[in-house]
């Protein structure tokens, strides 16, 4: 009999009042009728075009304003800003992906998503048999043949978000790569901002809602690098 283990870690700890009310998000599809226009109203429109794209291109980099001190590893200079220690923390992980975010709420703290294995499973005959997915903050992944019981397996593989301790980690923190085995540490944390509280699970037996690791690295060590 052939077994399948799909599992999803999120973080639905963090979250806004405006998210609550909303419920979900919307998309819009915006169509546009051809028709003749005069010349000078294309140029004014073609204008108007590419001002529309220089504002959308800088819109997808990270803003250097005070408000994104935590995830460039600076103190927070905005009072509403705070970080908090819950534990420190350290480990030996086998980086499965990564993601990097620049436009969601959380992107002012935490950079880069990891999606990793640890103890067992951070072998590389049993890492390459999982096939993952991230978006969203989300994690899922899956393994056709775990080799322990599924309950077990969940707990090594963790979704976690990372937070530059100073400015020298933020730039290495987003070299890992698939395959690597690297050494963490720092603290986990619990992000307060204005509506927004976000914190780490202390523990690795969750999973879904409020499943992943908020983890402040002030190390990160590669081991080794396995081709995946």
């Amino acid at each position: 009999m052939r077994f399948k283990l799909e599992a999803m870690q999120m973080d639905r700890n963090a979250k806004t009042v405006e998210q609550v009310r909303a419920g979900n998000f919307v998309h819009h599809n915006i169509v546009l009728h051809h028709r003749l226009i005069p010349l000078k109203a294309l140029l004014l429109a073609a204008i108007c075009s590419l001002g529309s794209l220089q504002t959308q291109a800088s819109q997808q980099t990270t803003p250097l304003d005070s408000h994104y001190n935590i995830a460039r590893g600076l103190a927070p200079e905005i009072q509403e800003q705070k970080i908090s220690v819950l534990e420190p923390f350290q480990g030996e992980f086998r980086i499965l992906g990564s993601k990097q975010y620049t436009q969601d709420e959380q992107a002012k703290f935490s950079p880069i998503d990891y999606a990793v294995t640890r103890g067992l499973f951070t072998r590389p005959d049993i890492a390459k048999q999982i096939s993952i997915r991230q978006y969203d903050r989300f994690l899922n992944w899956q393994m056709a043949r775990p080799p322990i019981e599924p309950a077990l397996a969940t707990q090594l593989v963790s979704n976690m978000h990372i937070i530059p301790a100073n400015p020298e980690i933020a730039k290495e923190i987003v070299k890992v790569k698939r395959g690597d085995l690297v050494r963490l540490s720092g603290d986990l944390v619990q992000i307060n901002d204005k509506d927004l509280v976000w914190k780490s699970a202390l523990d690795w037996n969750g999973i879904g809602d409020g499943a992943c690791k908020l983890i402040r690295v002030d190390s990160i060590q590669w081991l080794e690098n396995q081709n995946l």
